[in-house]
């Protein structure tokens, strides 16, 4: 876990707040029991996360697609080539949506700015170690190259985030 307290604090704030300002249909789906607290989310999103991130097209056009995701310091943060078209989306309109859905027990759900990171700034060597821990052994040192060359990664400053777990064996309600 990279969470200080005050990140799991600032998180559970962030949970919080979304959750208020949410609907009378999310509260029928997001009951109290499905919410997952500060703590309990990040100890379920250890790791690499694949995440399904959204983007705005020039003409308003959302465009979505599968990036890695990591939840560090309490975000998600997540990379791609510098010249996708993704980056090319935030570096004009950086508001994003992002979606953590491995099944129907688990959802996480993010609204926010997607903030562009360099990884080799000393401020971010933390964030630098755990994706060299994800992906130095799956990949070798060439994949330590291939960042060192350029890969582009940002981090989401979440306005909205919404978690949703239900054990396997609980009953769904309609909604």
């Amino acid at each position: 876990m990279h969470e200080t307290p005050d990140d799991l604090d600032r998180l559970q704030q962030l949970l919080d707040r979304s959750y208020d300002a949410g609907g009378a249909h999310l509260r029928e789906v997001i009951t109290p029991e499905r919410r997952l607290r500060a703590e309990a989310l990040v100890g379920a999103l250890r790791g690499m996360r694949l995440l399904v991130l959204a983007t705005v097209t020039r003409d308003g056009r959302p465009i979505s697609g599968p990036v890695d995701g990591f939840f560090f310091r309490g975000s998600f943060w997540f990379g791609s080539s510098p010249d996708s078209l993704r980056f090319r989306h935030i570096a004009e309109r950086p508001w994003v949506s992002a979606t953590h859905l491995p099944g129907e027990e688990l959802s996480v759900s993010v609204h926010g700015r997607a903030v562009p990171i360099d990884v080799n700034a000393p401020e971010h060597a933390a964030f630098r170690q755990t994706l060299l821990d994800e992906y130095a052994p799956r990949y070798g040192p060439e994949w330590e190259r291939m960042l060192d060359a350029g890969a582009a990664y940002a981090r989401i400053d979440a306005h909205r985030m919404f978690t949703f777990s239900m054990p396997a064996d609980e009953p769904e309600r309609s909604g």
